[in-house]
């Protein structure tokens, strides 16, 4: 893939086309294990597998190990592997990573102020079709 350089310009993207590819990274990203993911390494820092299964409550094994290949896949975080007796294995946001940082906080921060008004539209929703 070529990258954009000062006489070739990135390609310009549509996520509302079907085809566009964007649309798959919005997949990954958007996916609630990714997103809990980039904002504990963005907030904690490199850590350690078990570190993020004990710090994002029930994902599973399966769940994290997928979503942590896909995100370093798509060059969001590095694994570093470190010789050691167990090997050591740490994960942490690249640079393009830092750079979803904020709007993932943002997106975590509003979800946990506005979750009472969620859950108040949800139950009168839900009563009014019963």
């Amino acid at each position: 893939m070529d990258l954009p350089t000062a006489d070739r310009p990135a390609a310009r993207f549509d996520v509302f086309a079907a085809s566009c590819p964007s649309r798959r990274l919005l997949d990954a990203i958007g996916n609630k294990w990714a997103s809990l993911v980039i904002v504990a390494l963005g907030l904690e820092g490199p850590m350690r597998y078990s570190e993020l299964s004990t710090r994002i409550d029930g994902v599973s094994q399966k769940m994290l190990t997928q979503t942590l290949r896909g995100l370093e896949r798509d060059g969001l975080l590095t694994r570093t592997v470190t010789p050691s007796v167990p090997v050591r294995v740490d994960y942490e946001l690249t640079p393009l990573g830092l750079t979803l940082l904020e709007p993932m906080r943002h997106l975590k921060d509003w979800a946990e102020t506005h979750m009472p008004e969620v859950d108040a539209s949800r139950e009168a929703y839900d009563q009014k079709d019963t």
